[in-house]
């Protein structure tokens, strides 16, 4: 009898699940020294994989160029790699000796993670990765869009993690991914926590699940440039950053902000490094294809310039890098205003700080809260204004977003899965690490004795006890009552009673 489709995944999900379960418990068995040398066996099978599979991502999703997918697979295996390879995860990870207290990690169990289209392979590098190094199984569930360059790039984790040591059926990749599939593996009993990059439902999915969940939200990202900036730098920084992988990265620059005494310098500038503006005609084309229903068009993210262009029936030239429409509204009828995944920006005009602190939280509650927020400038008091006020779990400084939030260029935790907080309806803030797939168990020795307030009852009874065994003896003239009524009013002028 042949099982439909959702049966199959369904039955796939939990023979996986099954597998994990039994190898993740060998992994837990296994120290530090090996848990290392498996992770650094996985970082570099990828040094020698990353082009192939980034080719296998352009080619199955259409999103993004090879050069940079391969980068982002290569800041895996490197950066991010060396941000964890000496983070202890076996055992005692931690010792306070003047508290008297010790961390013991312990790993969740089974991570089910949800993987995004426009980031396939390094996602699956980055979360395979993490997983292990906690002493954790992982089953993947890939976008259907992207599902052979995802599964290839699971078999490169699980074939490097085997050799190295690891237990067969750590590391599974669905063949038939699909709605039902990855609800059926988020909400299974075996499954211990949810690893979620992806859309908003399917974030919302995870948190609903009734297992604890990381989900990313989106990031409609601003970028104040004010008037203390390094323009040509800045520039450099914004266009190199939004223009990586065509903006698949969503912590990629959505609009910038201005101040309007730079204005002119900041466009003539934005010129000069390629950047090409729409006029009135072009925004209005343009406009019209970014979105498709309630969300971003899948044809346009991740495009080149060109290509957007010719789907909007307009001509740019092949030097152009981005594309930038002037706006003055924020709002959901405003598609440039709105997250963009691809090379193309809104820019928008602001009188002073304080107007352009103004406009970026309303483009962070449009649809960016909790995620990240750039700004270029020298004024610190600013900078620090920004950091204070804003909702965005990320202040990217003088670099761009792109780089910054991912920790590339910053000293941020490097990571592809970053959390917006609970601005975002997320659980966490940070940049998600080996650290965020632990429980964490503590030994804590007494080191001081409970004080409590005296009992008057006991204490008078005590006294009493040992003025009656004076009085027994000829030692003590005095009666039992007279001693409580003694030790009633030392209490009282001591403030121990009333």
């Amino acid at each position: 009898m042949k099982l439909d489709s959702d049966l199959q995944a369904i039955q796939e999900v939990r023979h996986f699940l099954q597998e994990a379960k039994a190898a993740q418990k060998q992994l837990e068995k296994m120290t530090q020294s090996q848990i290392d040398a498996i992770v650094a066996a996985m970082a570099q099978a990828v040094e020698s994989e990353a082009e192939r599979l980034a080719i296998l991502a352009v080619e199955e999703t259409g999103f993004g160029n090879v050069a940079d997918k391969k980068a982002k697979n290569l800041f895996v295996a490197r950066d991010i790699y060396a941000a964890i390879k000496d983070m202890q995860t076996v055992g005692i990870i931690r010792k306070d000796e003047v508290k008297q207290v010790w961390d013991i990690a312990q790993p969740v169990g089974i991570v089910a993670a949800i993987i995004p289209s426009t980031n396939p392979t390094s996602t699956v590098i980055f979360k395979c990765m993490i997983s292990l190094k906690s002493r954790n199984a992982i089953v993947i569930s890939p976008h259907p869009s992207a599902l052979r360059c995802s599964q290839e790039a699971a078999a490169v984790m699980r074939e490097a993690a085997e050799k190295a040591g690891a237990p067969q059926g750590l590391i599974h990749c669905l063949s038939h991914p699909s709605i039902e599939a990855s609800g059926e593996l988020m909400k299974h009993k075996l499954t211990d926590l949810i690893l979620a990059t992806g859309g908003t439902a399917m974030v919302k999915a995870a948190y609903s699940s009734g297992k604890p969940a990381y989900g990313v939200g989106p990031g409609n990202v601003p970028v104040y440039i004010h008037r203390s900036a390094n323009i040509s730098r800045a520039v450099g920084h914004i266009l190199q950053s939004k223009t990586f992988d065509y903006g698949t990265i969503c912590a990629s620059e959505q609009a910038l902000v201005v101040d309007e005494a730079v204005k002119a310098e900041l466009v003539a500038e934005l010129k000069r490094q390629g950047a090409y503006f729409l006029n009135a005609e072009e925004k209005e084309k343009v406009g019209s294809i970014l979105t498709a229903g309630k969300g971003m068009n899948p044809q346009v993210v991740g495009r080149s310039p060109q290509v957007i262009a010719g789907k909007a029936g307009i001509t740019v030239p092949e030097t152009a890098r981005v594309l930038i429409a002037e706006e003055s509204e924020v709002g959901l009828e405003h598609p440039f205003a709105r997250e963009k995944l691809s090379p193309v920006l809104a820019l928008y005009t602001v009188k002073d700080w304080q107007e352009g602190c103004d406009r970026c939280m309303e483009l962070l509650e449009l649809g960016g809260l909790g995620h990240t927020l750039g700004i270029h400038g020298e004024d610190l008091s600013i900078i620090e204004a920004f950091g204070l006020e804003k909702p965005a779990s990320r202040i990217v400084v003088n670099t761009g977003t792109t780089f910054g939030g991912i920790g590339a260029t910053t000293g941020i935790m490097p990571s592809m899965t970053l959390g917006c907080g609970a601005y975002g309806n997320n659980i966490t803030s940070d940049n998600i690490g080996p650290q965020h797939l632990m429980n964490i168990k503590r030994v804590a020795f007494g080191i001081k004795e409970m004080q409590t307030e005296p009992d008057e009852n006991r204490v008078i009874a005590q006294v009493a006890q040992v003025a009656d065994s004076l009085g027994s003896s000829h030692q003590l003239s005095i009666t039992r009552e007279e001693v409580a009524q003694i030790i009633r009013n030392v209490l009282s002028e001591m403030q121990v009673i009333t």
